[in-house]
């Protein structure tokens, strides 16, 4: 006798394949019905969310929105953790606490916590996982717990165009300057200078721009070609796209 269950495989396998199909269709669905723009703030009250700006879903941790500004066309990547003040439902006063300039992105599983002034300038890209904080816990007593030890706050302002790699942290008081590189885990503290490249952990400068000199140490790869200007959308893909093998040679 036929094995029933090998007689039936053919008909399991395309229930899997249809249920797997309208499983990544529903979730595809989900992902856009649940994303917050300015247009659909899913309940969300931000002090100011800008045209293009969007927030990926599903979100992660969000409170003290009206104190939170969001400039235009952002990138808010799934999992991203966004908070105004030690804890929610406070009164933190009439002025911003978390400001995003226009462009800004944050990459998967960011935490941006915000207790006292953060403010990220525009077309700043950050990788996944990327810690920004404006609070750190005290230690001062040996004999209390750190936990219960009032954590100290300083103001965190990153300058515009920076690019901060994955897994960094950002910690109170950093102020970073203009096109400043964050290399992967470093760790900031302090004053970091207009393009300057940062690594380690504390981070430390590695390279740094000299307007005569150029970059200090030198680049180690060729200069990147730039984008023409009137390449469109559709050409760049067409480009990026891999080329299709040579067919058989003519008979």
């Amino acid at each position: 006798m036929p094995n029933n269950r090998n007689a039936f495989s053919p008909l399991v396998a395309w229930r899997r394949r249809v249920l797997s199909r309208a499983v990544h269709h529903g979730w595809r669905r989900v992902r856009e019905w649940g994303a917050v723009t300015a247009e659909h703030t899913g309940g969300l009250r931000f002090g100011r969310i800008g045209a293009g700006t969007r927030l990926a879903f599903p979100q992660g941790t969000v409170f003290g929105e009206p104190w939170i500004e969001l400039g235009a066309h952002c990138v808010i990547g799934e999992q991203v953790t966004l908070t105004a003040g030690l804890m929610p439902d406070l009164n933190l006063g009439p002025e911003p606490i978390l400001t995003l300039g226009d462009g800004v992105v944050l990459g998967r599983g960011s935490h941006v916590v915000a207790d006292t002034s953060v403010t990220i300038g525009s077309d700043t890209y950050c990788g996944p996982y990327v810690y920004i904080t404006s609070t750190n816990h005290s230690y001062d007593d040996p004999h209390e717990p750190i936990g219960r030890q009032w954590p100290r706050m300083e103001p965190v302002a990153i300058g515009p165009g920076c690019w901060i790699g994955t897994g960094s942290v950002i910690l109170p008081g950093a102020t970073l300057g203009r096109n400043v590189v964050v290399a992967a885990g470093a760790v900031v503290r302090g004053h970091v200078p207009d393009h300057a490249v940062v690594a380690g952990a504390p981070a430390r400068v590695v390279r740094s721009w000299d307007p005569e000199k150029g970059w200090q140490p030198p680049l180690r790869t060729p200069a990147p070609v730039p984008i023409p200007a009137d390449l469109t959308p559709d050409q760049l893909l067409a480009l990026a796209e891999p080329a299709e093998p040579p067919g058989p040679p003519a008979d």
